[in-house]
């Protein structure tokens, strides 16, 4: 396939791209606007993703009136999320991605709008993988943070390359914004799934970087497929099974605790395990999505129990993916969409019956 776009280098956000770490701090806020009686307002929050640190501190003591100066609230909040920030974890297809590129001798930066420090005891999540980043730059580090092109320039400047030869990777309006207006692509892949109709301006959008193509940018091709499956991080789900749609497919009915370990970023086919006390282990195939019909955004999860072949019950259940199959074809019809079909009936039952997969179906993630 013949690439749509040459690129020499790639640089990545951190918070949101790389790393899940919206997700590991996000009601930090909320303990610590409580003891001032406050409540986050959603909206004002949604507009401080990507912001820079000074940006989005002076804005949350002016928008909740706390008695706080910037100092005193950085004081009192970076212990708070110091903790949690040791409990995010890579994003889907964040740690094959990285280490592909690193691997294909690509150039590779982070440019994030947080400061320098905090990068810092954020890189160790990385573990092996930290090393694969030649150049890091915080907000602090340039003269303007996103969504003014400086970082990206810069960044760019210290890999040696030309800033539009660069592909940026962003979950942000205001990186991507700021990746435009370096001259760099831009791949959106956003936080926030309700905002999806503002980042327009980048070259693509993905759900996550499970779909990435690297020849589209003329990079190396991905070569890790497993009979058509790529193998992932488990990700482990408790639902209750709702009632059948359509043959063996099976709503998911979902509460507090459904997509705890899962990521707003996840979409598409997966292939997986499912354990209940009824019908103990079962082969199955995991669909989830988006639904954007309505006034709010909602996730919708479908699970095909491929070894069963009476009743599933209505019951509580544990499910894990371990491999994904291919992404949603379409989103307008978010149930038709997540349809599973009998090429994914196919791959799936070949797939788990590998040790890759197989071993998965007592594996200690189910306890």
């Amino acid at each position: 396939m013949a690439a749509a776009h040459q690129v020499s280098a790639v640089i990545f956000d951190l918070d949101g791209t790389l790393l899940d770490t919206e997700r590991a701090t996000r009601d930090v806020l909320d303990e610590f606007l409580a003891a001032y009686g406050k409540v986050p307002d959603p909206e004002k929050e949604e507009k401080r993703l990507g912001q820079m640190y000074l940006e989005s501190t002076t804005g949350i003591i002016r928008d909740y009136g706390l008695p706080l100066t910037v100092d005193e609230y950085s004081k009192a909040m970076h212990p708070l999320y110091l903790r949690r920030w040791q409990t995010a974890k890579p994003l889907p297809g964040v740690r094959r991605l990285v280490k592909h590129l690193h691997k294909n001798g690509v150039p590779l930066a982070v440019a994030s709008n947080s400061v320098r420090r905090n990068i810092d005891h954020k890189i160790p999540k990385f573990e092996d993988w930290g090393e694969c980043f030649s150049v890091i730059l915080g907000g602090d580090q340039v003269p303007n943070g996103k969504p003014s092109p400086d970082i990206f320039l810069e960044a760019a400047k210290r890999l040696g390359v030309n800033a539009s030869s660069c592909l940026v990777i962003e979950d942000s309006v205001v990186g991507v914004k700021g990746a435009k207006a370096s001259g760099a692509k831009a791949v959106a892949v956003p936080s926030l799934q309700s905002q999806r109709k503002h980042y327009y301006i980048a070259d693509i959008i993905l759900y996550s970087l499970l779909d990435f193509d690297p020849e589209l940018w003329g990079l190396p091709p991905f070569e890790d497929r497993i009979q058509g499956v790529l193998p992932i991080d488990p990700l482990l789900s408790t639902a209750q099974i709702g009632d059948r749609i359509l043959n063996n497919l099976h709503r998911v009915v979902s509460d507090e605790r459904t997509y705890e370990f899962i990521p707003d970023q996840i979409s598409g086919i997966y292939l997986g395990w499912a354990k209940s006390k009824v019908h103990g282990f079962s082969k199955v195939v995991i669909g989830t999505g988006w639904d954007f019909s309505q006034q709010s955004v909602e996730r919708v999860m479908v699970v095909e129990f491929l070894d069963s072949s009476g009743k599933i019950e209505t019951e509580p259940v544990k499910l894990l993916a371990i491999g994904y199959i291919r992404k949603l074809q379409s989103t307008d019809d978010i149930l038709q969409a997540l349809s599973v079909t009998e090429e994914d009936r196919s791959i799936a039952k070949d797939a788990l019956d590998l040790p890759v997969f197989s071993e998965y179906a007592h594996d200690l993630h189910f306890n």
